[in-house]
């Protein structure tokens, strides 16, 4: 397995959750890493992603100033801290990882990443 998914959970709403992606050595040193997240019926939506240089980090409008992603060099490990969680938060989350650097506008793109996780669930209760 060469990224792992997990922390996720049933939270009520205004809760915090914090997901981890465990990584091999070589995908850990993937230019870009990043968190998805897919609800039932729905397509798979970019949710945040850090970059390898300087841990860059972008995210999307619905979560900014609530999510933080941070990458643990020593563990190999990315993290999502997930705070004031709402019932739309509620979704699979997938961490994926993409080897080579990437534009902005495209580094939102599922399509461009090269490896993916198993997913993990969060329910989020209202």
């Amino acid at each position: 397995v060469q990224l792992q998914a997990s922390g996720g959970g049933l939270v009520q709403a205004g809760g915090s959750l914090r997901l981890s992606c465990a990584a091999s050595g070589r995908i850990f040193r993937s230019h870009v890493m990043g968190w998805f997240r897919q609800a039932p019926g729905k397509e798979r939506e970019f949710v945040g992603a850090i970059r390898r240089s300087y841990g860059t980090t972008h995210y999307a409008d619905s979560v900014k100033g609530r999510f933080t992603i941070s990458r643990d060099n020593a563990e190999n490990t990315m993290n999502l801290q997930m705070n004031s969680l709402q019932p739309e938060d509620t979704a699979v989350y997938y961490c994926a990882a993409r080897t080579a650097n990437i534009v902005l506008s495209a580094l939102r793109v599922a399509a461009q990443y090269d490896y993916w996780g198993q997913g993990t669930q969060v329910t989020v209760s209202s």
